[in-house]
């Protein structure tokens, strides 16, 4: 597909856990840039009345439903860790669902660029539908630091995210840029304003 220069090219945010992804997104959302979130398309895609959410329950049974017809994550969550062929089976389903729900996301976008916000960005191959990535990283030690203080969770528990999600190194080397946000928010909000003035001078987004 030619990208015609108007069209809006697709730039790829990620990090790990705790990195500070959300904050980042929010400054790029304030300064006027088109931003998708790929956590949110992937709860979009199993809402009541869609067809996923269907293919689920008769596949998993209606255990993995709530009381007002809403997926119940945990159990579901429960039901694939325990057994990786129902994972492979889900994500089978969703990653192509969630995949047509960001790019039509990302085709209404009206800014010179737009954001894929996603943390599996590298894993779960989305990176494909993006130019340019930047990886916001974060001393490891720093990272679980905030998990713990923001969701409340057991060391153990930040410990099996971290090792789920890519490797710091492996991020780094697809990186096109990096913001290392190890200070506070003011700082984060100047590197942004200074990268997104860069990324307006880029077309399709290559220097």
């Amino acid at each position: 597909m030619t990208r015609s220069v108007n069209t809006p090219w697709t730039l790829g945010l990620t990090g790990g856990i705790g990195s500070g992804k959300s904050a980042a997104a929010q400054h790029f959302i304030d300064l006027g840039v088109h931003v998708i979130d790929a956590d949110h398309a992937a709860r979009w895609v199993v809402e009541p009345g869609r067809p996923a959410l269907e293919q689920i329950a008769r596949h998993f049974g209606d255990g993995v439903l709530q009381a007002d017809g809403q997926l119940d994550r945990p159990a579901l969550r429960k039901l694939i860790f325990e057994v990786p062929e129902q994972r492979r089976w889900l994500e089978a389903l969703l990653h192509p669902l969630i995949a047509e729900e960001i790019v039509n996301h990302l085709a209404r976008a009206e800014s010179p660029y737009a954001i894929l916000v996603s943390p599996l960005l590298i894993e779960s191959g989305q990176s494909r539908m993006t130019q340019r990535i930047l990886v916001i990283d974060v001393p490891q030690q720093l990272q679980i630091e905030r998990t713990l203080q923001r969701d409340q969770i057991s060391q153990q528990q930040v410990q099996a995210i971290l090792q789920a999600q890519a490797s710091r190194e492996e991020r780094l080397r697809h990186a096109d840029d990096v913001l290392v946000n190890d200070r506070d928010h003011a700082w984060l909000r100047s590197e942004v304003e200074r990268l997104h003035h860069f990324y307006l001078t880029l077309r399709g987004g290559q220097s």
